[in-house]
């Protein structure tokens, strides 16, 4: 009598090649969009860095010529224009990334979860041009006069245009990253890791994070302009409360039986 032919290897792992490989393909997808969204903002990197340039309008120093806005090496200008088409364009991709961010997801959730893929995106992308669009509106206008004047009459302040828009895109990805948290703490709680009643718990936790984070982000010694970034975030948590139970797991006896898992 033969024995038995064991399993393939092969036929084991073929699941985990599947993933594997629809993963690869999602991954070529968004850096194709990615691509697309650089090469888009590459064409408006003029306006692009009048625009990051716009925040010094509020200083008095700049708008009467005191201040210097320079390039100090032959490929600075090139680079610079490479560094702030890829945030933009990040910005520009980031709905269709997290198109394919969900598309990959989505088979190893429930039915009823699946509705909400558009409200996802959509909400994802909107939080980030939201937080973007405050630091640059309400935070920037004061903290960057307030910089550049710090010591007026003193120096004649030369900004290195490099250095300034890579501060101004930092602190605008970080605000538009900050948005994010109530988008965050929906996923964190389908899945499992966190839960309302953790996150009501630990809010002075999150208050002394907020406000350190808020000390580190605005660094100036006014607490007006640590106060207009230290509120909103905190209203984000709370708003990632309420959105925590909102969307909370349903107890064990009640869930439905996924479609396809991963």
């Amino acid at each position: 009598m033969s024995r038995p032919t064991a399993p393939s290897t092969d036929l084991k792992s073929a699941p985990l090649f599947d993933h594997l490989d629809e993963l690869r393909k999602r991954l070529v997808i968004s850096v194709i969009f990615l691509v697309i969204g650089m090469s888009v903002a590459f064409v408006y990197r003029i306006q692009l860095i009048d625009w990051v340039k716009g925040p010094l309008q509020y200083s008095e120093l700049y708008t009467a010529g005191k201040v210097q806005v320079v390039t100090y090496t032959l490929t600075e200008p090139l680079l610079l224009s490479l560094n702030l088409s890829l945030w933009a364009g990040l910005g520009l991709a980031l709905p269709f990334i997290l198109g394919q961010v969900w598309g990959f997801i989505s088979p190893g959730l429930y039915a009823s979860e699946r509705r909400w893929a558009i409200p996802f995106i959509v909400g994802a992308g909107l939080s980030f041009l939201g937080g973007a669009v405050f630091g640059y509106k309400l935070v920037l206008p004061t903290m960057v006069p307030f910089l550049v004047e710090f010591l007026a009459g003193a120096v004649t302040p030369i900004l290195g245009l490099g250095q300034y828009i890579g501060t101004v895109t930092t602190f605008l990805v970080a605000f538009g990253l900050a948005f994010e948290m109530p988008i965050l703490s929906i996923i964190l709680t389908r899945i499992g890791i966190v839960n309302h009643v953790m996150l009501r718990k630990g809010w002075r936790i999150a208050l002394v994070a907020i406000m350190v984070a808020a000390a580190v982000i605005t660094p100036t010694p006014d607490p007006t302009n640590m106060m207009l970034v230290a509120v909103p975030l905190y209203v984000l948590y709370e708003l990632s409360v309420l959105l925590s139970r909102a969307f909370r797991l349903p107890p064990p006896e009640t869930e439905e039986t996924p479609a396809m898992g991963l």
